[in-house]
């Protein structure tokens, strides 16, 4: 079972920066992809970063060159690192963990920014970006 809570949310104006953390327990180590997910009042989850098992990582387009994604391995904690925030980044934001979808024909795996692959899902920070 794993277990993820997040914090660092908070209220900020157009421009600023936060940083998001996930603290990461149970059975979640580098076999797992991570990720962070957005939700907004009438919108649907959307994925925002991933850092896949391999320590690579993937944006959505709309954060790219703004997020950045990334693990402290001593600590099992995932940080989101936002900067040049915008109205559209106002969201709850989730933590995700989940086992990495098997390539068929191949021994390897991949992770990828989709819903359906992550299992475990914290409670989620909100994230309110104000003008």
């Amino acid at each position: 079972q794993v277990r993820l809570v997040e914090s660092g949310g908070d209220a900020v104006q157009v421009g600023g920066s936060l940083i998001l953390s996930c603290e990461i327990s149970g059975a979640a180590d580098s076999r797992y992809c991570m990720g962070w997910f957005r939700e907004a009042p009438g919108k649907a989850r959307e994925g925002v970063a991933l850092l896949s098992t391999d320590g690579t990582p993937t944006y959505a387009d709309s954060v790219k060159g703004r997020f950045t994604i990334s693990k402290d391995s001593t600590k099992n904690t995932l940080h989101l690192t936002m900067n040049t925030l915008n109205l559209d980044d106002t969201a709850r934001y989730y933590c995700a963990a989940g086992r990495p979808w098997e390539v068929a024909g191949t021994p390897n795996t991949i992770c990828r920014l989709q819903r359906g692959l992550f299992a475990d899902w914290g409670q989620g920070t909100q994230v309110t970006v104000s003008s």
